[in-house]
């Protein structure tokens, strides 16, 4: 149902401000149409005459006449990126992690997102099985690239099976689609152990570097991940953990098609997500392995991309010695300890300054090997429930809600740092971890901003609270 795009926020010093709107006011319609969504409005906006029907936030409607340069930003934001509602998914896959959540928490969490707009704004995972005509009209008109496509396998009746919707098999066809229409893809296999993987893997990535031909490929990339599995999915799913062994033969694979590629393609095409590596105790591929990241969405590089960036951004920031000294504790999931090591000794060549690292696994999902945007407050109370974890606890602030203080599994920050008698501090991104290690007082509020930090993938799919950007991008749905 198309809804007014109500406004969230005003950028200050924008058109919109010297226009007088405010909170909750709502946009109705843009020269006549009615926008659908945030690239509606983005696309009607970018005319240099417009007139605004806006509904105000006491229920009156308006008419603005406004002349602005072409391309001028209103400086508007608003409550959800669709104004008509989300398109939802209609596969089954075992694996979608949606289906692996226990029952009971907010209802956002269960959304199933298969919507090709947050894809193009946010880069979250779809599967092109549920679209009307006028959908694929509409992006060839609007030219919607690249978007972000879970395909999980290229066989008909195998990804068929895999998301158990007959209309899956039809992939191949819509690759066909986006190359005559010149249109592009980033792609994703959540490989299966005994399903999708081996012989079914290589013919896969084989049919999709098919498409990376030419001036504009049609496939730019191609993202490999294992599929994560909670304490909570249904027992008849027939889905195998990911074992080391697997992992490392996955890696193994893998790597042999990326040297191929590179000679053909000049480029590796087929990435590896960090958990392979982080599963089969193997290092990281070096920085110069990652080409451009296509892939870093989806934990392609995203830690080796942070340890070097900490390493370059800790050079300039951090002192010989702080006073007074003080001792705080990061915690991580449990898959990044070893990486994180090194880290957390460059903080401590500080005089003054002690970090201790607190890899937490996460017993809530049942999981041995935990990335740590999956982390809940349950399993932060679980693991640092008797530890001395000095002044402070430094949280990555992906482990929250977008704009919000609660875990996945709905307890608060406030929850958790009154149970641990410890404040924590909600932290984005390197520069502000390391800033509030070296504050001379700690700062007051346990949050800060939310959004950001550490993007690391677990299983290739998304999780979008209805409109929103993904923090979790490629954790949860299919």
């Amino acid at each position: 149902m198309l809804k007014p795009a109500r406004i969230s926020r005003i950028v200050p010093d924008s058109i919109g401000e010297e226009l007088g709107f405010e909170v909750g006011d709502a946009i109705v319609a843009i020269n006549g149409e009615h926008p659908r969504d945030l690239i509606d409005y983005q696309y009607l906006c970018a005319e240099e005459e417009l007139t605004l029907e806006v509904l105000d936030k006491h229920g009156e409607t308006h008419y603005l006449e406004i002349e602005k340069e072409y391309d001028d930003n209103l400086g508007l934001e608003f409550e959800t990126a669709l104004f008509d509602g989300l398109i939802q998914c209609n596969n089954r896959c075992p694996f979608c992690f949606i289906d692996q959540q226990p029952p009971g928490k907010r209802e956002s969490l269960y959304l199933k997102d298969d919507d090709y707009r947050l894809s193009f704004l946010y880069g979250s995972y779809l599967t092109l099985t549920n679209l009307a005509q006028r959908e694929w009209d509409r992006i060839a008109q609007m030219r919607l690239s690249p978007l972000y496509v879970s395909v999980h396998a290229t066989e008909p009746d195998l990804r068929a099976r895999l998301l158990k919707n007959p209309r899956a098999g039809k992939i191949l066809e819509q690759l066909q689609w986006f190359q005559q229409h010149r249109l592009q893809i980033h792609a994703q296999i959540v490989v299966c152990p005994e399903i999708n993987d081996g012989v079914h893997l290589e013919r896969t990535l084989r049919d999709l570097a098919n498409f990376h031909q030419g001036e504009m490929p049609t496939v730019i990339s191609a993202a490999v991940v294992p599929v994560g599995l909670t304490r909570f999915r249904p027992q008849e799913d027939e889905l195998t953990p990911v074992s080391t062994e697997k992992a490392q033969a996955v890696i193994e694979q893998v790597q042999q098609l990326q040297q191929e590629f590179k000679q053909e393609l000049g480029t590796n095409f087929a990435w590896l997500a960090d958990e392979w590596f982080l599963m089969g105790r193997e290092e990281l591929p070096p920085e110069s392995h990652y080409e451009d990241y296509p892939q870093l969405g989806n934990g392609v590089g995203s830690i080796r991309q942070f340890i070097q960036e900490f390493h370059t951004v800790a050079e300039t920031m951090l002192p010989s010695e702080i006073n007074p000294p003080r001792r705080l504790t990061w915690v991580v999931g449990n898959a990044v300890e070893l990486a994180f090591q090194p880290l957390v000794k460059q903080l401590n060549a500080v005089k003054g300054l002690t970090v201790e690292l607190a890899p937490c696994r996460s017993e809530y999902w049942g999981q041995e090997i935990t990335v740590t945007g999956l982390l809940t407050g349950k399993d932060l109370l679980t693991s640092l429930q008797e530890r001395d974890l000095g002044e402070g606890i430094l949280l990555p602030s992906l482990m929250l809600k977008d704009h919000d203080t609660r875990f996945l599994d709905d307890l608060t920050l406030e929850t958790v740092s009154r149970k641990l008698a410890t404040p924590v501090f909600s932290v984005t991104g390197i520069s502000e971890l390391i800033e509030t290690c070296l504050s001379d007082s700690l700062p007051n509020t346990m949050s800060k901003d939310l959004t950001g930090f550490d993007q690391h993938s677990f299983t290739g799919g998304n999780f979008s609270e209805q409109g929103q950007p993904p923090s979790l991008k490629g954790v949860i749905s299919d």
